[in-house]
């Protein structure tokens, strides 16, 4: 039986019955022509989320990603690293000694699974740093992501791979040029190991790697080159008080938000529509989809926790936007959503 199949068949009701609507109003919105941003947040590139997510972008399912730092690097280092990764199957069973010890082996563990410092960090440390201090010298600057796709292109780290390529969603979107968005890169291991370059004199200054603001300003031409086909400053500007949207017959397509847990990694990329045409006065669409999983406790005052529909106030989603939150493990429930999209 086809997963698409299995799913169809099992998941009729509660979380199951909104994933298989959440998957078909995925479908229906890409196969319509609409671009889909996906926005991941928590462990999901240390949970190989790569295996069906790469597969996603291949297929043209995937059009643009918001994510963490850590997610952003967590792929390559699972693709450098893996045979060294160790996985502790009692992990709700430790002691903060058991802790301490896999510090002391160099292990930083992730719930289940514990990320080699070595072979990981170190390993991805010496050549990173050739490519920032290489920018430094010409006095070039970079998203953090455009880094690492230096590093896939130019080989410096394919003969360390120890997962096939085709499950990394990083070598993926490389290959794609995926636009991506990184909020808040400098919680990241990478971005802690940038500023102690900086720190230690190894490169002149911490502009080198292009930041947030620049993010946001990034994917604000993004959004508006792929709905209007157009520059942000070629749109008209909106009278005082109007919020309105420009004419549908203007639009050349809508972009989806399908996100996989909370924090930054949503709520930084979610706010480029309400800023076009509230701050910057421009025409702007809302999102034209929108996917939420999250075991987080539905609250008010929790921006995880936040219902849908209270994104309607901020001007972010429509009142007839496709809305959709399952409850549940992304773990679980994301690569099924993906099988599903992808007809397996």
């Amino acid at each position: 039986m086809r997963i698409t199949d299995f799913i169809r068949h099992h998941y009729r009701h509660f979380n199951a019955a909104t994933l298989v609507e959440a998957a078909d109003a995925y479908v229906a919105h890409v196969d319509g022509g609409g671009r889909m941003l996906v926005c991941l947040a928590g462990a999901m590139s240390t949970a190989e989320l790569g295996l069906s997510l790469a597969e996603m972008i291949r297929q043209g399912k995937v059009h643009a990603i918001s994510c963490t730092g850590a997610n952003l690097e967590e792929d390559l280092f699972n693709l450098v690293a893996h045979d060294h990764y160790e996985r502790i199957p009692n992990w709700r069973e430790l002691t903060p000694q058991d802790e301490k010890d896999l510090e002391d082996r160099g292990l930083n563990r992730v719930t289940d699974t514990c990320i080699p410092e070595g072979e990981a960090f170190r390993a991805i440390e010496k050549p990173i740093l050739a490519l920032w201090q290489r920018a430094d010298r010409a006095g070039e600057r970079f998203f953090p992501h455009e880094f690492l796709y230096q590093l896939i292109r130019e080989g410096l780290v394919r003969d360390a791979y120890q997962v096939d390529p085709k499950d990394s969603w990083l070598v993926a979107a490389c290959e794609k040029d995926l636009p991506i968005f990184v909020p808040g890169w400098e919680d990241s291991t990478l971005g802690n190991i940038f500023v102690s370059h900086v720190l230690a004199g190894d490169l002149s200054n911490y502009q080198i790697v292009r930041g947030g603001l620049e993010y946001m300003a990034s994917l604000a031409s993004w959004y508006i080159r792929t709905v209007y086909e157009r520059e942000l400053a070629d749109l008209p500007e909106l009278a005082a008080g109007d919020h309105a949207t420009a004419p549908t017959d203007a639009m050349k397509t809508t972009i989806g938000f399908f996100q996989i847990g909370g924090g930054i990694a949503g709520d930084f990329p979610i706010c480029v529509v309400p800023m076009i045409h509230q701050d910057l006065r421009r025409a702007c669409p809302y999102w034209g989809y929108f996917c939420q999983i999250s075991d987080s406790t539905t609250s008010y005052g929790s921006y995880s926790g936040a219902v849908p529909t209270e994104k309607i106030s901020w001007g972010k989603l429509d009142l007839d936007t496709p809305r959709f939150v399952i409850e549940s493990d992304a773990t679980i429930c994301a690569p099924l959503i993906f099988a599903h999209v992808l007809g397996w």
